[in-house]
């Protein structure tokens, strides 16, 4: 008899397949788990394709097939254990409900709402503009700065370790604020035996050598927007058409020679007519030095004018595969590569992601704006639709429980056979509402394409795992930190 003998039947959990060059993998869709696929296992899982088994019919067939008992043994009970082998009736398993306080770990201020510059494409300022800024601040003021960093310090719970990231309008418009926010926050952090850092997004614009010396002095992570050479960068403009490129390129070199405390990242938006992944890619590390690249299809309505069609994003993605093919053979060589968003996708997949929610926001995460109001995220910051609360009186949790609650990868039908689901659950709350009208609204524009991109990391991660495992301890560090 073997160790697994059963009477119970057996059907095939819900899984995604992959090959990573001659290695095949599954992806297991409940828990966001990897495994690497044995001969044994694979031919277990294909005897349970299309009808259910009992263990003592698979062991049968794996030992005719020559396989030794105890493997036989150890494969059916690490496929039960694993949920690649299920009971027929038992029901598909998406996520625990969240708890009724979750406390922040990261908070958002935007320090401004005005900015310098008139990208063309700007979210909070186009034409899907969400924001109803009339009748309050255009500046944060030090009390409401104040009240925000103690509200965030109340309601992280006894989490050890903190993030603020400072935003915008441009963020360096009120720098001097910031540079209060730092110093309060960090003796707080101090007085309270905890850890905090810092971030930021710039558009470089208003960098000089005294605020770069005391981003890098603090260790303030910085990510600046930028799309480009010239060519590229023609929709970020200052308000009288004036192309930006000539006026930050330079002060980009002078950060990235003085900042050397943290990696110094740069946000590419893709539009219609900025495609060219590589290109861009090959200019802001080659020409100009960051250290890290990501990449983000501008977010707006389909019948915008910058919005990316179908066949370019096809474009992109075909862009994104090669970029990720020259990651990994990087990787597989010790070496760090620039392109950021299938090294975020990969460290995901190493650490098992299987998330309940497209991202923090609304969660771990809120945005505040220069009156103090909350909102889920910085992209819903001063709007009076998306507002949760304020820094005077906290989260209305109503409010925040409706938002939450919509946005569960449970309340997203469509989602719930879609393999990439523990990573995607359901995409972008903002993009959902421009496009749908609901923060709660899967993307279903961009379903197509995540599946493909989320496989192609898969192999990537599948490759690392074999050819070079030892990279891949990066993410463990990473998630420490």
């Amino acid at each position: 008899m073997s160790a697994v003998a059963s009477p119970l039947a057996y059907k095939a959990g819900e899984y995604h397949p992959f090959r990573a060059g001659e290695n095949e993998f599954i992806y297991l869709v409940p828990t966001g788990g990897i495994f690497e696929m044995t001969p044994a296992a694979a031919m277990a899982l294909k005897h349970v394709q299309n009808r259910s088994r009992t263990a003592d019919e698979m062991a049968r067939e794996l030992a005719a097939a020559g396989f030794p008992q105890a493997l036989i043994d150890e494969v059916l009970a690490d496929l039960i254990d694993s949920r690649l082998l299920v009971s027929p009736d038992r029901q598909p398993s998406f996520h625990q409900p969240l708890p009724a306080n979750f406390p922040l770990q990261s908070m958002v201020l935007n320090l401004t709402n005005q900015c310098n510059l008139s990208c063309k494409y700007c979210y909070e300022y186009g034409e899907d503009k969400l924001a109803t800024p009339e009748g309050k601040p255009k500046f944060m003021a030090w009390e409401t700065a104040r009240d925000s960093v103690d509200y965030f310090f109340r309601d992280s719970g006894g989490r050890e370790s903190l993030h603020i990231t400072f935003f915008g309008g441009e963020t360096l418009m009120n720098f001097p604020l910031l540079k209060k926010i730092v110093d309060y926050a960090i003796g707080k952090a101090v007085s309270e035996g905890r850890f905090i850092d810092f971030s930021l997004t710039t558009n470089a614009t208003l960098l000089t050598p005294a605020i770069i010396d005391f981003l890098a002095e603090n260790r303030i992570g910085v990510t600046v927007s930028i799309d480009g050479p010239p060519e590229m960068n023609k929709l970020r403009v200052f308000a009288n058409g004036r192309p930006s490129y000539d006026i930050i390129a330079p002060k980009i070199k002078m950060l990235l020679e003085r900042h050397k405390t943290r990696p110094v990242a740069a946000r590419v938006t893709l539009t219609a007519e900025v495609t060219d992944c590589i290109g861009i890619f090959r200019h802001l590390t080659e020409d100009i030095g960051f250290n890290e690249i990501g990449f983000a299809p501008v977010t707006s309505a389909p019948n915008r004018l910058h919005s990316v069609g179908a066949t370019k994003m096809d474009r992109i993605l075909d862009q994104f595969c090669q970029l990720a093919d020259e990651y990994l053979a990087y990787a597989i060589d010790n070496r760090p590569h620039a392109f950021s968003n299938v090294s975020e996708t990969v460290a995901e997949l190493h650490q098992g992601v299987n998330k309940s929610h497209p991202c923090g926001a609304g969660l771990g995460l809120v945005g505040v704006g220069p009156s103090g109001d909350i909102s889920p995220c910085h992209r819903f910051v001063d709007s009076d639709t998306h507002k949760l609360g304020h820094v005077s009186t906290g989260i209305d949790r109503a409010l925040q429980a409706d938002f939450l609650s919509r946005g569960h990868i449970q309340a997203k039908y469509d989602c719930h056979t879609c393999w990439a689901r523990p990573l995607c659950a359901g995409g972008c709350h903002h993009e959902a509402f421009v496009r749908y009208g609901d923060t709660g609204h899967p993307n279903l524009h961009y379903c197509d394409w995540i599946r493909a991109w989320t496989n192609k990391c898969l192999e990537v991660y599948g490759s690392i795992s074999v050819k070079n495992p030892s990279f891949l301890q990066h993410f463990d560090r990473r998630k420490e930190q």
